[in-house]
């Protein structure tokens, strides 16, 4: 299939995508507080339905990456997203955690599309022609969703949580029937098929020891990003906040986030990733022991200039496998690269979770913070392997 004359349409679709698919999984996190007492759960069993459905996502990333090697990623795209909207509006009939935790792993399973296919699409529709840029764009946009989640989840207040998420689904629903005619404009196809020509032209094979140094540096990111968003929100209640103040600093926090990972992507074509990986989680490390002790009223600028270190250095690392990985194989190990990266949003919050019930949530913080510092000795390793197959 022949890449389309206009990649924008191509990157606007993806982000939209990556919008909505966002904004399902954050909106989890300000609802937290209400659902933990609605339910009467405890610490652990609060990170445990965090992991349960972001971790899903992980589930059947591999095998969409696979099946967009020949389908295309369009439909997938959509399906995805519509088959999260629909398991919101099932979780907000359960009434009891276990049935929670079983609703929303099934729920969270159409999540599995976005990450690896959207990256995939648009390195793809970009591919040399400033795809560091164009995939921190779309991982920008993720956090633009994120930022939409508080102010939906404002709805709780007069609501309750159940409402809230029974309206998100509604609205997603609707919108993904919306996109359905648009194909034509935006599907770049199925890759080419993979022939001895194909590899050469792509640039070689994949080097496999810097994706699997790479990965293993995305188990440890995404369990710092994952752990903080879960426990920010009980940090912020210790101080005394209320639930509108809760969502107003998340709003903050995921602009921060956003802004980082747009600077980050553009920042990519300028500077190493190592760099880029030192400067964004050194801050986030600094900052996440910090709002502890700071009063509330300065958790306002902290924590935009943390979210700008949480979620940026996943660009870095996003684009990263475009420089380890030929194009012809990019649908299948961005699949592989966001699986292993699960790996860390599944037992980060459990595991913290059972730190904070055994001891503090001040102590768990604190431990969260130094597991953070390990990311920078372990990403320099990665100086050797990237730009490989350039």
């Amino acid at each position: 299939m022949p890449t389309p004359t206009v990649p924008r349409y191509v990157l606007i679709f993806s982000s939209v995508m990556h919008v909505w698919s966002d904004l399902f999984f954050a909106l989890l996190v300000p609802l937290l507080p209400a659902i933990k007492d609605d339910l009467g759960l405890s610490y652990a069993e609060v990170g445990l339905l965090r992991s349960v459905f972001t971790g899903a996502t992980a589930v059947f990333q591999i095998p969409v990456g696979i099946l967009a090697e020949t389908t295309g990623e369009f439909w997938l795209l959509l399906l995805g997203n519509a088959w999260v909207s629909i398991g919101l509006m099932a979780m907000a009939l359960c009434s009891v955690f276990p049935l929670l935790l079983v609703v929303s792993f099934v729920g969270g399973l159409g999540g599995g599309t976005q990450h690896p296919l959207g990256s995939s699409m648009v390195s793809r529709a970009y591919d040399e022609r400033g795809v560091s840029k164009a995939v921190g764009t779309v991982n920008f946009s993720g956090d633009l969703g994120k930022m939409v989640a508080p102010a939906f989840a404002l709805l709780a207040i007069p609501f309750g949580w159940r409402a809230t998420l029974l309206i998100t689904g509604i609205c997603a629903l609707v919108f993904m029937v919306f996109c359905a005619p648009f194909k034509k404009a935006v599907d770049i196809g199925r890759p080419e098929p993979v022939t001895k020509d194909t590899v050469l032209s792509d640039g070689g094979r994949t080097n496999m020891a810097g994706f699997v140094t790479l990965s293993g540096i995305g188990v440890l990111d995404s369990a710092t990003r994952s752990s903080a968003l879960v426990f920010l929100p009980f940090i912020m209640h210790a101080k005394g906040m209320e639930p509108a103040q809760i969502s107003i600093l998340l709003v903050i926090l995921f602009g921060g986030g956003a802004v980082g990972k747009y600077v980050v992507g553009w920042l990519g074509d300028k500077f190493s990733a190592v760099s880029l990986i030192w400067a964004t989680k050194g801050l986030t490390a600094v900052l996440l022991i910090a709002t502890l002790v700071v009063p509330p009223m300065a958790l306002i600028p902290i924590l935009a200039i943390m979210g700008i270190g949480l979620n940026g250095t996943s660009s870095a690392l996003y684009a990263s496998v475009a420089s380890l990985v030929p194009l012809h194989r990019r649908a299948r190990l961005y699949g592989f690269f966001y699986t292993t990266n699960e790996i860390g949003t599944i037992l980060a919050p459990l595991v913290y979770g059972f730190i904070a019930d055994i001891y503090d949530l001040d102590f768990t913080v604190i431990v969260m913070g130094v597991a953070t510092l390990l990311i920078l000795p372990a990403s320099l390793s990665l100086r050797r392997h990237i730009g490989y197959l350039s």
